[in-house]
């Protein structure tokens, strides 16, 4: 026991140590640092051979699904409490929007292309509706932080209106696509003598009890915090603000509602209430939401082969490109009449990298058991590992080619 505790430790604290410095070292080479560390668990060997010819296995699946949930809960949160109000009004109705309706649109676009790739010959997917709503809902999201994490070298040059939508969009929708994908895998695992309107009512009784138990618990978190101002020092904020989160994520599963949306909701609550010092408060979880988002590109890059990723590279270079293609259109219908100008639009278009939620989406339906789960993980890797090459590389480039960067 005590050395195979000491081999995860060992390992895992490497990887995570590599995989900061990786991150570090990417902002030298423009490219994102997410995407390093991804390539990082790809290529490390989850089969390890110990002495006297013993094999060990650093992650299962089920154990990655676990982490993976826990890590995507704090990466909500920590969504949550960056998203202020006052700061977001401007954009708020077209970040709702494209959040709800172009999340929505994009998952049927992409639900369509996957049907439509039916007949190739090079998939192991045998695509059905509820197989193509999971794909759909697993790829409809963005992702802010990639995002950001690529506009550095352009901070402070970029408008704050574009950069606004695609932070509260990116908080936005990440529920859409965790309900799609909860009603798919309700469908694959329902009881066969289930109705499908049965499981529909099912799932959206989960996500109103995790609104409703996401709004007591940011509710219950401001006022303990702001009764008693010893435990707003930046140490015991980070302490308790986590403990809160902890006991509302797993109260939330034991009453049978969505952890996940609870995560998220009571982080807004949470950091909108004006009770407590928002600053400290991101500061604290800063660090554990960018632990959390390492983590899942970790186990993601563990639990997939590479030769996986090979045999799916022509799908999901495919996917990849119906999947812009879709983001296209519904920027440019969702925000026409809107304030913003065409080369905004055209750089919001591009600025919609998928990453954390699609990791933890493919990862749950591998564990799940269900029998189109497995290729899950390698189709969502393959994705994400396009947008993190073709996006990233491209991203400021076209900022500044669209006229969008203002001059040092």
């Amino acid at each position: 026991m005590q050395s195979s505790l000491a081999l995860f430790l060992a390992v895992f604290g490497a990887l995570l140590l590599v995989a900061v410095l990786l991150d570090d070292f990417s902002a030298n080479l423009q490219v994102p640092g997410i995407l390093l560390v991804l390539l990082l668990g790809l290529l490390t060997d989850n089969n390890l051979e110990v002495t006297g010819g013993h094999g060990v296995t650093l992650l299962t699946l089920p154990q990655a699904d676990q982490v993976t949930q826990v890590a995507l809960g704090l990466v909500l949160f920590f969504g949550g409490l960056t998203t202020n109000w006052h700061e977001l009004k401007a954009v708020l109705r077209p970040a709702i929007r494209l959040a709800s309706l172009g999340a929505l649109l994009t998952a049927v676009v992409i639900m369509a292309a996957v049907f439509g790739l039916e007949s190739l010959p090079f998939t192991p997917l045998k695509p059905n509706m509820v197989t193509a709503l999971f794909v759909g809902a697993m790829l409809c999201s963005t992702d802010a932080t990639a995002v950001l994490a690529m506009l550095r070298p352009l901070t402070g040059r970029l408008p704050k209106k574009v950069l606004d939508l695609i932070e509260c969009e990116s908080a936005f929708n990440d529920p859409v696509a965790v309900l799609l994908a909860g009603l798919a895998m309700a469908l694959a695992t329902g009881s066969q003598g289930a109705q499908p309107s049965a499981l529909v009512i099912d799932v959206v009784r989960q996500f109103l009890v995790g609104a409703l138990l996401g709004v007591l618990g940011g509710g219950l978190a401001q006022q303990i915090l702001s009764s008693r101002r010893s435990l707003t020092s930046p140490s015991m904020l980070a302490v308790v603000s986590l403990a809160l989160l902890m006991l509302l994520m797993g109260g939330t599963m034991l009453l049978g509602g969505s952890a996940l949306l609870a995560a998220y909701i009571s982080g807004l609550v949470l950091a909108n209430s004006g009770d407590c010092d928002r600053t400290v408060l991101e500061e604290a979880h800063a660090g554990f939401a960018k632990m959390a988002e390492m983590l899942m590109f970790l186990c993601l890059g563990l639990v997939v082969q590479l030769d996986q990723v090979l045999d799916l590279f022509v799908r999901t270079m495919m996917l990849f490109i119906l999947m812009q293609l879709a983001r296209w259109l519904v920027v440019h219908i969702l925000l026409m009449g809107s304030a913003f100008r065409s080369s905004e639009k055209k750089f919001i278009s591009l600025a919609g990298l998928r990453g954390a939620v699609p990791i933890a989406l493919a990862i749950q339906a591998a564990a799940s058991g269900v029998a189109w789960g497995k290729p899950m993980p390698a189709l969502a890797l393959g994705v994400v590992l396009w947008g993190l090459v073709l996006q990233g590389l491209t991203l400021v480039p076209a900022a500044r080619r669209l006229g969008l960067a203002s001059v040092d």
